[in-house]
C-alpha cells in the first residue's frame, strides 16, 4: 500500500477523532502530542493530517495550548 493509499483508507475526521481521543486517553498524553505521535507512526506530515481534526479536537488542542502558555488567555465570563 502506498503512503497516499494508507492516508485515503486511515484518515476521515470521524475515524481521526476517535483515534486521536483514545490515543490520548490510552497513552496518557496531550491532544497535541497524541496527533503528533499519530503523524509520525504514520509517517504523515502534520500540515496533512489538518483537514482531518474536527473541531472538537481543534478546540481541545487549543485549550491545552492555552493552559500552556502557548497562546494568550482569553477572558472568562
Amino acid at each position: 500500500m502506498t503512503k497516499d493509499e494508507i492516508k485515503n483508507e486511515f484518515l476521515t475526521k470521524s475515524k481521526m477523532t476517535k483515534i486521536i481521543e483514545s490515543t490520548a486517553l490510552d497513552m496518557k498524553m496531550s491532544y497535541m502530542d497524541a496527533i503528533l505521535w499519530l503523524c509520525e507512526q504514520n509517517n504523515i506530515e502534520p500540515l496533512d493530517v489538518k483537514k482531518f481534526v474536527s473541531n472538537i479536537i481543534k478546540d481541545k488542542v487549543e485549550a491545552e495550548a492555552r493552559k500552556l502558555n502557548f497562546l494568550p488567555k482569553q477572558n472568562a465570563l
